[in-house]
């Protein structure tokens, strides 16, 4: 998850008034950046950064480990760059992760549980003068009750704008992304869930084919995770063993969040019994940006490669080898038929010519 990344996401509610009023919708822009957001018309432009105080200088975001019960005081700074006063809201969410991979956060009124809930924005809004910077002091206070572990989302300003053209409001939204780590035991986790593999063989009997290995990562414990990956597909007692090679690590995976991963291992014989095997190395990331691989998670699972062409042809030398026998068999039982038959007519003929002649 990149503070500077720009993460987009567009929202529309329908508001129905009478038969004759337009659809009005809102659309909103999100970004975590330290760069500015522009309106459409170009007149709006603002940055937003953190402070410079005890807790450092040109910080990318916000980072706290706190205790329970606990409380950090901190603030951003909004700089206006357009030629007009700006009014903006600001407030904090709750972040997740999107199917990009990026982070993204919890719209106002969505249901925040953690920074959402806890980070309490000055008065929840700032007027900022043209060219002009303004301070917008933030409080973090953790509950005595709040679960040990790490929690992530941003503190936002907001510009809600009409759009008359296209009959829409446009609701662009600024913010810093703010991790935080609630002292106590810490149990970074991550779970692989319903693993299975699926084999796509060849026409070519004697050719190898693909498999496709396919799990969910689940983040189980209570830590931000993210993790390497090793796949590999084996036939029976480990034998033809193949790798899938480099896999791209997911994204970080916030606590309790899970994601979808389709692996594709190539030049996999069709052994008729596969064993797929997932292997997963945690990686945690501390306050200072370290990176520390933990216990690897494994599972394997099983699946069949069932080569339909081998068998085909096997079935096919098979019956060409049984009716040449059963051919064969027949033409000796045949010969031996022959013969037995002249055997026969030969000693009925020497019968015949030792019988005396009685007139």
């Amino acid at each position: 998850m990149q503070s500077s990344a720009t993460l987009q996401k567009t929202s529309v509610a329908a508001l129905f008034r009478t038969a004759a009023l337009a659809l009005t919708a809102v659309f909103a822009v999100v970004g975590l950046a330290a760069g500015p957001a522009l309106a459409a018309d170009g007149d709006v432009a603002w940055t937003v950064r953190t402070a410079s105080n005890s807790y450092g200088a040109d910080r990318s975001s916000f980072s706290y480990a706190v205790n329970p019960g606990g409380a950090v005081d901190d603030a951003m700074v909004v700089a206006n760059h357009g030629p007009v006063a700006l009014d903006l809201t600001v407030y904090a969410a709750d972040g997740f992760t999107t199917d990009t991979g990026q982070l993204d956060l919890l719209a106002k009124d969505g249901k925040s549980v953690g920074i959402g809930a806890w980070v309490k924005a000055g008065g929840g809004s700032v007027h900022v003068e043209p060219g002009k910077t303004a301070e917008v002091p933030f409080k973090v206070t953790v509950p005595d009750n709040a679960t040990p572990g790490d929690y992530v989302g941003g503190i936002l300003t907001s510009l809600t704008q009409p759009d008359q053209a296209a009959g829409i409001n446009v609701d662009r939204r600024l913010g810093i992304r703010i991790k935080l780590r609630v002292g106590g035991e810490l149990k970074p986790n991550l779970a692989i869930e319903d693993l299975h593999v699926d084999y796509d063989g060849t026409s070519n009997p004697f050719a190898k084919g693909d498999a496709t290995v396919t799990y969910t990562i689940h983040n189980s414990g209570n830590a931000v995770l993210s993790a390497q990956q090793a796949v590999s597909v084996s036939g029976p007692f480990g034998w033809l063993r193949v790798g899938a090679g480099e896999i791209k690590s997911p994204p970080e995976l916030l606590p309790g969040e899970s994601r979808e991963v389709s692996v594709p291992v190539h030049g996999v014989a069709p052994a008729l019994r596969l064993a797929a095997t997932v292997t997963l190395t945690p990686l945690l990331t501390d306050a200072s940006g370290s990176t520390t691989p933990l216990e690897p998670v494994e599972a394997t699972t099983h699946g069949w490669a069932t080569p339909w062409q081998l068998l085909l042809l096997v079935v096919v030398l098979l019956a060409v080898v049984v009716g040449a026998f059963l051919l064969a068999r027949r033409n000796r039982v045949r010969r031996k038929q022959r013969e037995d038959g002249r055997v026969r007519d030969a000693v009925a003929q020497a019968l015949r010519d030792k019988t005396p002649d009685v007139r």
